[in-house]
């Protein structure tokens, strides 16, 4: 059991998980899951961690078939007096594993060892669920996206970009 899939129990989240065979050669983790489940790539989420200016980390979740817009994404951590930032860049992949103890392609927003400041992409709330990682590579778990917000204290803004 995953950190993330606790979590999900520890808030009695109404979450469901879906395990698929992972394909180490698959060029794109998100894309791969929308594939294997059968799902609108549009409702998978991708949990990208980024680095401020001022070395602060923040999650962006942002659907798997978009990039996120850092300019758009450092806006909204200053906006909403987050974090103070002008820039932000993808974190270092050792980085990232250290503070949310998730290797990347499996990435959780839920269980992360040290809580980081989220925000979501507002199409989160275009569906009624989303898929975001469970902690592994191969494991989704489906839950409705207010309550992930809810969890994590996460904000929707327009992060990203098609």
């Amino acid at each position: 059991m995953t950190p993330a899939i606790k979590t999900a129990k520890q808030y009695h989240l109404d979450y469901q998980l879906h395990e698929y065979v992972h394909d180490s050669g698959a060029a794109s983790f998100g894309l791969e899951a929308a594939d294997k489940l059968g799902i609108q790539a549009a409702q998978v989420f991708k949990t990208l961690v980024v680095e401020t200016d001022a070395g602060m980390l923040a999650v962006a979740l942002v659907p798997v078939d978009t990039t996120l817009n850092v300019k758009k994404m450092a806006k909204a951590l200053s906006s909403n007096k987050v974090l103070a930032c002008k820039k932000v860049q993808m974190a270092d992949p050792k980085h990232v594993a250290r503070s949310t103890g998730y290797v990347l392609g499996g990435v959780s927003p839920l269980g992360q060892k040290k809580r980081l400041i989220t925000i979501i992409d507002i199409t989160a709330n275009d569906h009624s669920t989303i898929y975001v990682s469970a902690g592994r590579r191969g494991l989704e778990i489906e839950l409705p996206p207010l309550q992930l917000a809810k969890t994590l204290g996460a904000l929707f803004e327009d992060i990203a970009d098609t």
